[in-house]
């Protein structure tokens, strides 16, 4: 470690420490949203009651989205490796369920600790991890630096670097640089997020074009049997979705509904907020505004009588989506940034969003090249664009066909992210 780094290194970690009240109070905020953030507060701190072990695999995913990108990878080494000990973190409670939910027992799971440098330290030595994965665009500065310190060999998978995010690190240029810099490779989505990883810091020998592993998404099994089962319950009638809406874009579902059963008095709209804490509040919100409201954990299905059913469990998206003509994908009216769009192109269900599509810039041009996707400039075109796919069987046709193609066309990515990282992987047993 040069002097340097030890200054920056040092610098970071005591504005950390100092700011340390402040993770206090988020825990306590989000708790009053979402109960499940008062819990396992040892875990975000790295103190932990058990015995110290040995770890195989360390994979790191934020959340659900994530999570979910890593499913082809985790899935895939475990049937080729099934004695490797799996370790995933998260930093989300709906990724901790969601993890629980792929692999149950078959991976141990924790929190991922805050950058404090005693909690990563703490994290390091009680897990000894001998692989670490990252999904997407964690460049946590402690994280990292310890993983490369002990001689972890640490891999970012799926990473994408948006425009906007390269600027917002370039404000931490001297110490990001380094901190990509103890990244054994970086798999790219796309050319571009490559070039602007190396832009960050990174050294060009170590980035790899792989593809975007959310190509390699797989339909969920018995798919048919769950659009069948949809249809007996809700009836044959138009059915539109909305899906990862966020709390801004809840108005805009309503009269996005409204105004589309003017011309479909049978549409059923199911809803699909992004966040849990908001499954109450968007089935209150459509209960004001006159409807009758079902969700999937009271009622399990739709029947012919609901006028929205809110989806407020997780896991069960991808299903859902393929019982509908047509979805708006959230997080892109307002400047989030948009969503998996894959998701929905993959199970056969034509699309629309707004503008904001940063977090997937690359995917949703080549969508919208392909005729898969319209994107519209607001929640008024979002709407002119719903009625003409729900009012043209044909024009729904050719999104579908687009999107598959061009899902099946990107896949790839899986098997160049597992050769980029086939000389680390540990061998069970070895010390």
């Amino acid at each position: 470690m040069d002097l340097t780094e030890r200054f920056l290194r040092g610098l970071y970690s005591a504005v950390l420490y100092v700011l340390t009240p402040v993770t206090v109070y988020h825990l306590v905020w989000r708790g009053f949203r979402f109960r499940e953030y008062f819990q396992r507060w040892n875990e975000r701190y790295a103190s932990y009651g058990q015995p110290q072990r040995r770890i195989d695999v360390w994979l790191h995913a934020v959340s659900v989205g994530e999570v979910n990108a890593a499913v082809p990878v985790v899935d895939a080494l475990r049937r080729a490796h099934p004695d490797l000990r799996w370790l995933v973190t998260t930093i989300t409670p709906t990724g901790s369920e969601r993890v629980r939910a792929l692999w149950g027992e078959g991976v141990e799971h924790v929190y991922v600790p805050y950058d404090l440098p005693g909690a990563i330290s703490r994290f390091l030595r009680h897990y000894r991890p001998r692989l670490a994965l990252v999904m997407e665009t964690e460049l946590w500065p402690n994280l990292l630096f310890g993983c490369r310190d002990q001689g972890i060999p640490t891999y970012i998978l799926n990473a994408r670097l948006s425009a906007r995010s390269l600027r917002g690190y370039r404000v931490l240029a001297p110490l990001i640089s380094r901190v990509v810099r103890t990244l054994k490779r970086i798999g790219a989505q796309s050319t571009l997020d490559g070039k602007r990883f190396v832009a960050l810091g990174a050294m060009p020998g170590g980035v790899v074009d792989t593809g975007n592993l959310k190509f390699d998404i797989a339909a969920p099994e018995g798919l048919a049997d769950f659009v069948r089962a949809f249809g007996d319950q809700a009836g044959q009638r138009p059915v539109w979705i909305a899906a990862s809406t966020h709390e801004d874009e809840e108005a805009a579902v309503i009269a996005l509904h409204r105004e589309l059963r003017q011309r479909w008095p049978d549409l059923l709209l199911l809803w699909a907020p992004r966040h849990p804490e908001r499954f109450p509040r968007v089935a209150e919100q459509a209960q004001t505004a006159g409807w009758k409201v079902a969700t999937r954990r009271k009622s399990t299905w739709p029947n012919a009588g609901d006028d929205v059913f809110v989806i407020d469990t997780l896991g069960e998206l991808m299903s859902f989506y393929a019982c509908a003509e047509v979805a708006f994908v959230g997080g892109s009216l307002q400047p989030i940034g948009g969503h998996n769009l894959l998701e929905p192109a993959a199970v056969g269900t034509a699309m629309v969003t707004g503008p904001h599509l940063h977090n997937f810039a690359e995917i949703s041009k080549r969508l919208k090249e392909a005729g898969a996707l319209l994107i519209a400039e607001d929640a008024h075109g979002v709407g002119v664009a719903l009625a003409e796919l729900l009012g043209d069987p044909e024009a729904r046709r050719k999104c579908v066909e687009a999107g598959r193609i061009l899902v099946e066309q990107g896949r790839g990515a899986l098997a160049k992210t597992l050769q980029m990282i086939d000389a680390d992987l540990p061998v069970h047993g070895d010390s």
